[in-house]
């Protein structure tokens, strides 16, 4: 692609398909030349190995800056993040984290490389506490069969019956959004229910 403008770029990504991006563009302050998403892709792939991601690698140039929400929007843990910016820096492109500001080499570098450190650890912790609150529940469930939160169950309960919604669905001829809204689930959900049929 030929362009002599330098392009203000962003990139979004989402874990899960429920999530969405918008808050994400709308914290950014939105209207961008160009928008690359990720969506339902896990933190935990590589930045270069998203399809999202890799198109935008491939579309930016020199002078251009690439807008993200956080920086481990930037790679799968810090290895990558730094790895990823060091790319992009080395191709001309300035890096600008929402609350951060733009990265450059050097003191950018560094900065980034330590609060993807900080952000890694964070998410070990997280998985820490999660696996310990799984272990307890499993525990009290064993012996008071409730869990340590008092529910009959691990995991969460199905908001609803699959099969019932996508036959209400079908005997109304019913949008997504009315059948959302007749059984008070979220749009991701009725799709979900409807695409196992």
């Amino acid at each position: 692609m030929s362009r002599n403008m330098t392009h203000r770029i962003a990139y979004f990504r989402v874990s899960t398909a429920d999530q969405s991006i918008e808050a994400q563009r709308a914290a950014m302050g939105g209207s961008f030349d160009q928008e690359f998403t990720d969506e339902g892709v896990s933190g935990g792939v590589m930045a270069a190995e998203r399809p999202g991601f890799a198109a935008m690698e491939k579309a930016v140039r020199s002078g251009d800056t690439v807008h993200v929400y956080a920086v481990d929007r930037l790679g799968r843990d810090a290895l990558d993040v730094q790895a990823t910016v060091r790319r992009l820096i080395d191709a001309g492109v300035t890096v600008h984290v929402h609350g951060l500001g733009p990265m450059a080499r050097g003191v950018g570098e560094l900065i980034l490389a330590v609060l993807a450190q900080v952000a890694e650890m964070e998410r070990r912790r997280i998985a820490e506490r999660t696996e310990a609150g799984r272990q307890a529940a499993r525990a009290s469930l064993k012996t008071t069969g409730k869990t340590h939160k008092g529910k009959e169950s691990l995991g969460r309960p199905f908001a609803a019956d699959a099969v019932a919604v996508r036959d209400w669905r079908k005997v109304n001829g019913a949008s997504i959004t009315q059948t959302a809204k007749q059984f008070g689930l979220s749009l991701a959900t009725v799709k979900r229910y409807c695409a196992a049929a």
